[in-house]
């Protein structure tokens, strides 16, 4: 039954697709700036075209010349300095380091999983509406009960106010009750 039980959990965890809501939430966010930067490309390249142009090509040369015998010496530099008793211990070194590393990575890599599913979410909620609901109730919870009014209340206007006291608030309860019954039939037939 544990299989059974992990592959549920699997199958039931929407925290994969909240990632692909949070990516596609945020490639879109990145699409929106491509105009802009085009704009700024488009302004800058006749600067950097004419910097090129005006650029020597021998100035170029000595530059790279310079670079190629700069690396050719740190690398001469670099073998006369290794002593191959010492190889194997920082052989051994890097490994544990690369280990410690890869571990490192592997954490960040799964805090950016869960910031982004918890991006996608707040996305699929914005795009459901409910961030807005939540609004609602956090402003209904703050506020002091004697100024709550009913959303239902707001929108039926005085009509609603005489029909609110006509009905009995045991009746409330009671459609509480039989949904917690038929939520208790629904979960018995399940299991």
């Amino acid at each position: 039954m544990a299989i059974a039980d992990d592959l549920k959990k699997t199958l039931t965890d929407p925290t994969p697709l909240y990632f692909a809501a949070g990516t596609a939430d945020l490639a879109v966010q990145q699409a929106k700036k491509v105009p802009g930067l085009i704009e700024q490309l488009r302004a800058e390249a006749p600067a950097r075209i004419e910097a090129v142009k005006n650029t020597d090509p021998k100035v170029v040369q000595e530059k790279a010349r310079e670079a190629q015998e700069a690396v050719a010496a740190k690398f001469a530099d670099v073998l006369t300095a290794i002593d191959p008793k010492k190889l194997g211990e920082t052989a051994q070194d890097l490994a544990l380091r690369g280990v410690g590393v890869a571990a490192e990575y592997a954490v960040r890599a799964k805090e950016t999983y869960d910031k982004v599913a918890e991006h996608g979410e707040q996305a699929v909620r914005t795009w459901r509406g409910e961030v807005s609901e939540e609004i609602v109730e956090i402003a209904v919870a703050v506020e002091p009960k004697h100024e709550q009014v009913p959303a239902q209340e707001q929108a039926e206007g005085p009509a609603a106010d005489a029909s609110a006291e006509e009905k009995p608030a045991v009746r409330r309860n009671a459609a509480r009750k039989n949904n917690v019954k038929k939520a208790a039939v629904v979960a018995g037939d399940e299991s």
